[in-house]
C-alpha cells in the first residue's frame, strides 16, 4: 500500500466522521432553531389575543354595557373578541388557530376535545405551570401549541357563570342553560390554545442543513485535494527522486547527480543524508582503486 493510499484512506476516515458528526449536530442545531422560531410565533399570537381581551374587558365592554341590558352583545365577551381577531387573521394564514377550550363553556364552540382536555387537566394538577408546549398531527398538518390555563380568579365572572339565577336574562336568551355555569373561584376550568403550523420553519430548516451540508462538503473536498497536492510536492516527488539515487547508488551507478533540496525539514535531511552516502561511496571506491594500483 503506497504512501499516498495510506495518507488518503486516513484522511477520507476522519473526513466521514468529521461530515457524519457535523452533520447530527447541524440538525440538532438548525431544528431547535426551527422550533424555537414557532414557539415565538406562538408566543407572539397568544399575546396579542391575551391583549384583545385586556382591550375588550376594560375598553369595549364598558362602552357597551347599557346596551347590554337590553340585547346580549358577543362583542362584549374577551373570548369571542379574541377569537374573532385570530379569525380574521386565518384568512391570509389559515393554518393559525385560537381556541378558548372549556369544560363546562357557555358557547358549545368552546367545549374542549379529549387532547385539550388533557391539557386542563395537566394544569389543574402543576398549578405553579404557566406554560404548555407541545406538538401534534393536526389536520392541516404538523402544528406546535402552546397553551395557557384558564383560571377564575376574579369574582366578577360568577356574575355570569355562577348560578342559573344571577346570569343576565339576555345572555340565557342567546345560549339557554345547558352550560356554563356552577363555576367556582379558583377552578380551573379551561386553558388558551394557540396552534401555530411547523411546516414552513422546519422545510426551511432543512433548507438551510442541505446548503450547510454541501458547504461543508465542498470545504471538505477542497482540503482533501489541496492536502494531495501538497503531499505529491513536498513529500512524495522528493522521496521518489530520493529513492531513485539511493537506488541507482546501491547498483553501483556512482556518476549521477547528488540530489539538489533546499531547506531544514526531514526530507532536506534525508537527501543531505544520501548525498553524502553518495560521497562516502565514490571516497570507498576511489581508495579501493588506489590501493589495486599499488
Amino acid at each position: 500500500m503506497g504512501l499516498r493510499l495510506k495518507f488518503n484512506l486516513v484522511l477520507g476516515i476522519a473526513a466521514v466522521i468529521i461530515f457524519l458528526a457535523a452533520s447530527y449536530l447541524a440538525r440538532i442545531f438548525f431544528m431547535e432553531d426551527a422550533k424555537a422560531e414557532v414557539i415565538r410565533q406562538a408566543r407572539i399570537m397568544m399575546e396579542s389575543a391575551v391583549a384583545v381581551r385586556s382591550y375588550t374587558v376594560k375598553e369595549v365592554k364598558p362602552l357597551l354595557a347599557v346596551q347590554s341590558r337590553r340585547q346580549f352583545l358577543p362583542q362584549t365577551v374577551p373570548a369571542y373578541a379574541a377569537s374573532r381577531y385570530v379569525g380574521e387573521l386565518q384568512k391570509e394564514y389559515p393554518d393559525y388557530s385560537y381556541k378558548e377550550a372549556v369544560f363546562n363553556p357557555t358557547n358549545p364552540a368552546h367545549r374542549a376535545q379529549d387532547w385539550e382536555a388533557d391539557i386542563i387537566n395537566w394544569f389543574a394538577s402543576h398549578r405553579d405551570e404557566k406554560e404548555f408546549i407541545g406538538e401534534r398531527q393536526a389536520q392541516t398538518g404538523a402544528s406546535l401549541y402552546l397553551g395557557l390555563p384558564i383560571e377564575i380568579t376574579d369574582p366578577k365572572c360568577l356574575a355570569c357563570h355562577g348560578t342559573v339565577a344571577d346570569a343576565p336574562s339576555t345572555m340565557l336568551e342567546q345560549y339557554g342553560t345547558a352550560g356554563g355555569f356552577g363555576w367556582k373561584l379558583g377552578e380551573m376550568i379551561g386553558v388558551q390554545l394557540v396552534t401555530v403550523p411547523t411546516s414552513i420553519p422546519y422545510q426551511q430548516a432543512e433548507r438551510a442543513l442541505q446548503g450547510f451540508m454541501i458547504t461543508l462538503g465542498s470545504v471538505i473536498a477542497t482540503l482533501l485535494i489541496l492536502l494531495n497536492l501538497m503531499l505529491h510536492f513536498i513529500v512524495i516527488r522528493p522521496v521518489r527522486r530520493i529513492a531513485m539515487q539511493a537506488d541507482a547508488v546501491s547498483m553501483g551507478t556512482l556518476n549521477v547527480e547528488e540530489i539538489s533540496y533546499r531547506g531544514s525539514d526531514e526530507i532536506a535531511s534525508m537527501a543531505r543524508s544520501v548525498n553524502r552516502m553518495h560521497r562516502s561511496l565514490i571516497n570507498a571506491m576511489e581508495m579501493l582503486d588506489s590501493d589495486d594500483r599499488e
